[in-house]
């Protein structure tokens, strides 16, 4: 019954709220801080979290600094920890996500409209393209990027390989990047399962990694750092267990 209502809910839900922020766009509504497009993606985070019986911890809130721009890196094991960041960051982020999401009916609208980056990551030329304006609107607009490094979701729960786009991302803007790890969403619902199993979520948030002063050439050594701090969370995480 529990997944029963929760895919009852992410329908109504993803019209409801998709529907508004592409009717807001339609109608030529802005996108600011706290305006309807962040509005819209907290509560559906919310309300879907609420409908699978999942309960959100965040910890280490105070590494994001409100007014300025940043990375977030974290690790993708599920749908879920999307909705954990919707829903309960103190900063309403902004995706990099691949391009077949912006074609679901809808969905895909809606996060176009919020104001979320598409990425092809089968062309290059696209990739720097997108990267290349993403590091204009966050520095602009001090937004708050989330990237997934390993690129998909595991299916295993453990770190995948990084790729090496966001971490240029984050060193063409010089903002530094937050390392982040989520626990327990891989145990509600994995890639490729369809039923959902409650269960608690951890955003643990690490300090911050500077990137002024770096050069292309540095990618490699900011992603194994920001590897390595989120590894640190992890073994934390699950040092406290479930």
């Amino acid at each position: 019954m529990r997944s029963l209502w929760y895919l009852i809910v992410l329908f109504v839900g993803t019209m409801f709220y998709g529907l508004t922020c592409i009717v807001a766009r339609y109608l030529g509504v802005r996108r600011v801080p706290g305006g309807v497009y962040d509005w819209a993606q907290r509560n559906y985070g919310r309300t879907l979290l609420r409908a699978a019986g999942v309960q959100v911890a965040v910890e280490g809130g105070d590494h994001i600094a409100p007014g300025a721009p940043e990375i977030i890196a974290s690790n993708h094991t599920s749908f879920f920890d999307i909705l954990a960041f919707l829903a309960y960051l103190p900063v309403d982020p902004k995706f990099v996500a691949k391009k077949e999401l912006f074609r679901i009916p809808v969905f895909g609208g809606a996060i176009h409209a919020a104001g979320h980056v598409r990425i092809d990551r089968q062309n290059i030329k696209e990739a720097f393209s997108a990267y290349a304006e993403a590091t204009t609107r966050i520095l602009e607009e001090k937004l708050h990027i989330l990237v997934y490094p390993e690129g998909t979701r595991t299916r295993t729960g453990e770190l995948l390989p990084f790729k090496k786009g966001p971490f240029v991302l984050a060193i063409s803007c010089q903002c530094p990047v937050v390392p982040t790890y989520v626990h327990g969403a891989f145990s509600i619902l994995p890639k490729g399962r369809v039923l959902v199993r409650p269960h608690p979520i951890r955003v643990l948030l690490g300090d911050p990694i500077p990137t002024a002063g770096m050069t292309y050439e540095d990618r490699d050594r900011l992603a194994a750092a920001v590897r390595s701090a989120m590894e640190a969370l992890k073994a934390r995480a699950e040092a406290a267990g479930d």
